[in-house]
């Protein structure tokens, strides 16, 4: 891909042996004190943890998944989960780490894991939840093609799996792109 290559970035599947790293990566994109240097930051609606180890290892090991890392230099700089599903993909897990947020890096990421589950799966949607309190990251995915369905499901309290919530209207609103025709 030109856009990965001009920006020096590396795609590959997730194996067992990122688990740490990715773990480490989605924590700081979204909770504490680190992730405030990023705009995707949850800190302030949602405390403890975002994932863990298991079910970040969860998701490489389902099948119809994979957990696309992104690496610069060697290091790891951000991923997104993609789940095939039926005649949609399902995009989530998406961290950048919080330095290089705001720079153009999460455009070229979320455009190759589109082109990736269209051409691999030959879905004509993808489609992602994100929590509906987070206006400026759903106008940011909207400046991208998705659209706002309407359409909730609630945030799972009482699951500290998924963090603490520090209020109590969080639910998730599924959001549509849909992708390009294949070629003919």
């Amino acid at each position: 891909m030109d856009t990965a290559a001009a920006t020096g970035l590396t795609f590959r599947d997730a194996t067992d042996a990122d688990v740490d790293a990715l773990v480490a990566l989605i924590e700081s994109a979204y909770r504490g004190d680190s992730s405030r240097s990023g705009w995707t930051t949850e800190a302030d609606i949602l405390e403890g943890q975002r994932t863990d180890p298991e079910g970040v290892l969860a998701v490489i090991k389902a099948p119809g998944s994979r957990v696309l890392t992104v690496e610069r230099d060697g290091a790891v700089v951000a991923c997104c989960q993609l789940e095939h599903r039926g005649d949609h993909a399902y995009f989530g897990m998406f961290a950048v780490s919080p330095a290089l947020q705001g720079g153009g890096l999460g455009k070229v990421i979320i455009a190759e894991a589109e082109r990736h589950a269209h051409e691999t799966w030959g879905v004509a949607e993808m489609h992602m939840t994100v929590i509906s309190a987070r206006e400026d990251l759903i106008a940011w995915y909207e400046r991208r093609g998705y659209r706002r369905t309407g359409k909730m499901t609630p945030f799972p309290y009482g699951d500290e799996r998924f963090g603490i919530p520090q209020r109590d209207d969080l639910q998730f609103e599924l959001l549509v792109k849909p992708l390009a025709e294949p070629a003919r």
